[in-house]
Parts: structure tokens; C-alpha cells; sequence
């Protein structure tokens, strides 16, 4: 496993991770309700980290040596993204104080690592994306060991933007819901993006 591949899982991780859905919505609310933030990063991080463990136990390594298992779900999972994308754009979301309020950093970290652990593009990841940069020849790392590397640096990823947004929450978009209705038309365009590059690249590999 090469520098030029951990970089490109790098920048396609944080266009995922930027992209917001279930997890952007928890830290949001933990910001925008005083709750800890950090309890809710750690808890959502705990839960990629099991689907970390899962993969490296074998998980990834099925899917990558089935490219038409993994077109398969990489269609699939390509076609949700732009499905979500489309339904963000169409009616983004807005905070409302209407939200439930979560007590307690433990029951805050619950939450937050059951939300991850079922998060369709957590599962997106493991099973589509990360398998599509595993070396299953000739390689250096034995491919549970890269499989925990990609996912160590996933979690790094969720670490520093789920942070910065449920800060940035609690500061700015708690009083500024016009700039919460423009950062969920963004991310709704980038779903559509990163769907749409996921299709035709591994259709184009499966041809």
C-alpha cells in the first residue's frame, strides 16, 4: 500500500465525510443543545470502529475479490447517494427546536455509536469504497492490516469534521438557520457528485 493510495482514500473519504446525513444531524443537535460534543464524536467514531474490525476480519476482503459483488453494491450505493442528494436538494434540512434532547455524555455516546454503527453510508464505505483500495496481490501489509489502516484513517477523518461541525453548530447555525438551508443544498449537490463518480467509475471498471 503506496502513498498515492492512501492519499487518494484520504480525499475520497472526506468528500463522504463532508457530506452530511446521519451523523452531521447528531453532532448538529448535541452542538445546538449544549450537549458534549465530544461525546457524540466518540461515540459515532466507536461505531466505525467496529465496522473497522468487522472488515478487517474478513468482510472487505470477500467483496474485493468479487468484482461483480462489488459493482453490485457499489451501484447500489451510488444510486442511494444520489437518491439522498436529490432529496436534500429538494427539502433541505433545517434545526428545529423541536429535537429531542439527549441527558447524559453516556447516553450521548450510545446514541452516537448506534447512529454510525447503522448508517447506510458507514456501510457504503466499508463494503463499496474501502475494498476498492486494498492491494490483494503482491503487497506489502497483509490485507487486514491496510483494511486497518483505512479505517484508522476514516475514523481520524470523523474525528476532525464531525468536531468542527457540532462546534460551528453551537456557534454559528443555532442562530442562522439561512446558512443551515445552504449547507444541506451543498451537501445534497455533493451526494449527487460523489454518486455519480462512484457509478461511473466502477462501471467503466466493470466493463
Amino acid at each position: 500500500m503506496d502513498s498515492t493510495t492512501l492519499i487518494s482514500f484520504l480525499a475520497l473519504d472526506l468528500l463522504l465525510v463532508c457530506v452530511p446525513g446521519a451523523d452531521w444531524a447528531y453532532v448538529i443537535s448535541a452542538g445546538l443543545r449544549g450537549r458534549s460534543v465530544g461525546a457524540a464524536v466518540g461515540g459515532l467514531v466507536s461505531g466505525y470502529a467496529l465496522h473497522t474490525v468487522l472488515a478487517a476480519a474478513g468482510l472487505a476482503v470477500l467483496v474485493a475479490g468479487s468484482p461483480a459483488l462489488l459493482t453490485g453494491l457499489t451501484v447500489v450505493g451510488a444510486a442511494y447517494l444520489v437518491w439522498l442528494g436529490w432529496g436534500v436538494l429538494r427539502r433541505p434540512w433545517v434545526p428545529e427546536a423541536g429535537e429531542t434532547v439527549v441527558a447524559g455524555a453516556g447516553r450521548v455516546f450510545l446514541r452516537g455509536a448506534t447512529i454510525s454503527g447503522l448508517n447506510p453510508k458507514g456501510l457504503l464505505l466499508y463494503l463499496s469504497v474501502l475494498p476498492q483500495f486494498l492491494v490483494t496481490r503482491d503487497a506489502h501489509l497483509p490485507v487486514p492490516a491496510q483494511t486497518a489502516v483505512l479505517g484508522l484513517l476514516h475514523m481520524a477523518c470523523c474525528v476532525a469534521v464531525y468536531a468542527a461541525v457540532g462546534l460551528l453548530a453551537r456557534a454559528v447555525l443555532g442562530a442562522r438557520p439561512a446558512a443551515a438551508r445552504a449547507v444541506t443544498r451543498t451537501s445534497g449537490a455533493a451526494m449527487l457528485g460523489i454518486g455519480a463518480f462512484l457509478l461511473v467509475q466502477r462501471l467503466a471498471l466493470g466493463g
